[in-house]
C-alpha cells in the first residue's frame, strides 16, 4: 500500500514538470492554431525518451511477473520511483535552462487545461484504488499511467481538444463584448499595422509619435492575434482613447482579413513584405496577398502607408481605391522620404523631405538602423495626416523609446550590446549587420541563425554568414548543427576561421566578449536572434 502511494507520487512529480513544459509549448504555439503545436511536438518529441521507455518497461514487468513475487515487486517499485524522480528532475532542469523569451503564463485557460489534464491522469489512479486488493491489476494501472506519462505531449493536446468547445464559447463572448465596445466609440480612429517584419517596432514608434497630441492605445507587447486584439479592447481601451493601433500578425492567408473584420481599421500601415512564416503561408504570393488584406479592407475615406522601397509593395495591384501615402529612402518618387542618414553609438539622425515642399527637416532618434527610419517615416506620415505639426513630430521622434530586443543599444559592463535578439529574418539580419558596420571599434556577432524560412532556410542563413563576414571581427555561433550554413557563408568570404567560435549556450558568449575588452577600443556585440522558445538542438 505504502509502495503504491510512493509510486503514484513519483509519477505526479514527473507530470508536474513534463506537463508544464508541454503546456508552455502549447501556449507558445497559440494552442495548436494551424497545427503549430503538433508540428513542434513531432520535431522535438525525443526529449528524455530513453528514460520514458525504461519506466514503461519496468511497469510492464511489474504487471506481468511481480503479482506473486513480493520481494521482486518491491525492487521493481523502488526502481520505478527512482526512474520517475530522475525523469522529473531532468524536465525541471530543462525548464530552468531553456532560453525562453516568455515564460508560461498561468491564465484562466491554462488553469482549465491543468484541471482537464489532471482528470485524465486520475483515471488509472482511481482504477487502481478501486481494485487495490488485486495486486496484478494495480500494476497494470501503473503501466497504463507510465504509458500516459510517455504520451504526455498528446495528453496535453487531448485536453486542449476536450476544452475546445468551452474555449470557443468564451472566445465568442469576449469577441462580441469587444465589437460592441468598438461600435459604441464612433470617434475612435483605428490603425492596423502588418507586414512580415517590424510590426511591433512600427506600432510602438507610431504610438510614441501620436501621443504628443492624442491618447493612442497600441496593442501591448506582441498581442497581434484575435485573442490579443480582443483582450486589448476589453481590458485596456476606455472612453479617453482617441486612436487604437492594432498590430496584426498572421501565419496563413486569410488571418489578416479576419482581424480586420474584427476591429475594422480605417487606416493601415504595411511595413515590409518578406519571407517570414513562408512554411505556413506556402508561397511568397500568399504572403504578399495575405499582408495586403489589411490595405484592401480599408474604406475609401481612410489611408494606407506603404513602403516605396519594397518592390513587392510597389508592384502589387491594389483592389480598392484607398488613399495611398508612399514612404521611402532610396526611392525619390514618394510622399515622405528620408535622406542624409547617419548612425552612431548615440542613435540615428536624418533629414525628411515631403513631396509638397523641397525643405529638409532634421530628425534625431535614439533608435538604430535603416529599417527603424522606415518605421519612423510611417509614424511621421500618419501624424501629419492627423494634423500634427512638424516641430511636434521632431520632438516626438527624439523621444521615441527603443524597443526591447530590437536593435536596442545597451552598455553591459565593458562592452556595448546591440540587442536584436527578439526574432530574426533576412531583411532584419541584413539591417542589423549594416548597423554594426557603422560602429567604430571591435565588432562581434552572436547568433544561432534564422528559423521558420521553409526550404530556403539554409540559403538565407548562408547569405547571412556572408553579410556577417563583411562587418564582424569575431563571430560567435550558437549551436553547431543549425549554424553550419552560416559557418559556410562566413568562410566563403575569406573570413579568418580562428575568429569563429561555436557554443551551445548563448551565455558563454558573454565571457568571450568580455575577454576582448582591453580599454583601448570599444567593443560592439550584435546579438542577432536569441535561441527561439520552441527550438532544441
Amino acid at each position: 500500500m505504502v509502495l503504491n502511494i510512493l509510486i503514484v507520487l513519483s509519477f505526479a512529480f514527473v507530470l508536474i514538470f513534463k506537463s508544464k513544459r508541454y503546456l508552455h509549448m502549447l501556449q507558445q504555439n497559440l494552442y495548436n492554431e494551424n497545427n503549430r503545436y503538433l508540428k513542434w511536438v513531432f520535431k522535438n518529441i525525443r526529449l528524455f525518451w530513453d528514460i520514458d521507455i525504461f519506466i514503461m518497461a519496468v511497469s510492464l514487468i511489474g504487471a506481468l511477473v511481480t503479482y506473486d513475487l513480493e520481494k521482486f515487486s518491491l525492487l521493481m517499485g523502488m526502481t520505478l520511483i527512482v526512474l520517475n524522480f530522475i525523469l522529473g528532475f531532468s524536465y525541471r532542469k530543462k525548464i530552468n535552462t531553456d532560453q525562453n523569451k516568455k515564460p508560461l503564463v498561468i491564465t484562466k485557460r491554462v488553469k482549465r487545461l491543468i484541471i482537464t489534464i489532471s482528470i485524465l491522469y486520475l483515471i488509472p489512479v482511481v482504477l487502481g484504488i478501486l481494485n487495490i486488493d488485486n495486486y496484478q491489476l494495480v500494476w497494470w494501472m501503473m503501466f497504463m499511467l507510465s504509458v500516459m506519462v510517455f504520451l504526455n505531449p498528446f495528453i496535453v493536446f487531448l485536453a486542449n481538444i476536450i476544452n475546445h468547445p468551452y474555449e470557443r464559447g468564451v472566445y465568442h463572448y469576449y469577441k462580441n463584448k469587444a465589437q460592441n465596445k468598438l461600435e459604441n466609440m464612433p470617434g475612435l480612429k483605428i490603425i492596423g499595422i502588418t507586414g512580415s517584419y517590424g510590426k511591433t517596432s512600427s506600432k510602438n514608434i507610431l504610438s510614441d509619435i501620436l501621443n504628443v497630441r492624442y491618447n493612442a492605445l497600441p496593442t501591448p507587447r506582441n498581442l497581434n492575434t484575435y485573442n490579443g486584439l480582443i483582450m486589448t479592447v476589453n481590458n485596456h481601451m476606455d472612453k479617453f482613447t482617441d486612436i487604437f493601433i492594432a498590430e496584426m500578425g498572421a501565419y496563413v492567408k486569410g488571418e489578416i482579413k479576419g482581424l480586420c473584420d474584427l476591429v475594422k481599421p480605417k487606416y493601415g500601415i504595411l511595413t515590409t513584405i518578406g519571407t517570414a512564416h513562408l512554411e505556413s503561408f506556402g508561397s511568397e504570393e500568399n504572403i504578399i496577398s495575405g499582408k495586403f488584406e489589411l490595405i484592401e479592407s480599408l474604406p475609401s475615406d481612410g489611408f494606407a502607408v506603404l513602403n516605396g522601397d519594397d518592390p513587392k509593395q510597389v508592384n502589387y495591384k491594389l483592389k480598392n481605391k484607398v488613399k495611398t501615402i508612399w514612404i521611402g529612402i532610396d526611392n525619390k518618387d514618394v510622399s515622405v522620404r528620408a535622406c542624409n542618414i547617419k548612425c552612431s553609438s548615440k542613435g540615428t539622425s536624418f533629414d525628411v523631405v515631403f513631396d509638397d515642399s523641397d525643405e529638409k527637416h532634421r530628425f534625431e532618434t535614439k533608435l538604430l538602423g535603416k529599417h527603424n527610419v522606415y518605421n519612423i517615416l510611417a509614424g511621421i506620415a500618419c501624424g501629419r495626416e492627423f494634423g500634427i505639426e512638424i516641430s511636434e513630430l521632431q520632438a516626438a521622434v527624439k523621444m521615441v523609446k527603443p524597443v526591447e530586443h530590437r536593435l536596442e543599444l545597451k552598455k553591459l559592463g565593458s562592452f556595448y550590446q546591440i540587442d536584436d535578439a527578439y526574432n530574426s529574418n533576412p531583411v532584419g539580419a541584413k539591417s542589423a549587420c549594416e548597423v554594426l558596420g557603422m560602429m567604430d571599434g571591435v565588432k562581434v556577432v552572436v547568433t544561432p541563425g534564422m528559423i521558420e524560412l521553409g526550404d530556403k532556410e539554409k540559403y538565407y542563413n548562408k547569405e547571412f554568414g556572408k553579410q556577417i563576414a563583411k562587418v564582424a571581427d569575431y563571430v560567435v555561433l550558437v549551436g553547431e548543427k543549425r549554424t553550419k550554413p552560416i559557418y559556410e557563408g562566413i568562410l566563403s568570404e575569406g573570413f579568418d576561421k580562428d575568429n569563429i567560435i561555436v557554443y551551445n549556450d548563448v551565455r558563454d558568449a558573454y565571457t568571450f566578449i568580455n575577454s576582448l575588452t582591453n580599454g583601448k577600443e570599444e567593443v560592439f556585440a550584435l546579438f542577432e536572434n536569441d535561441l527561439p522558445d520552441t527550438y532544441n538542438e
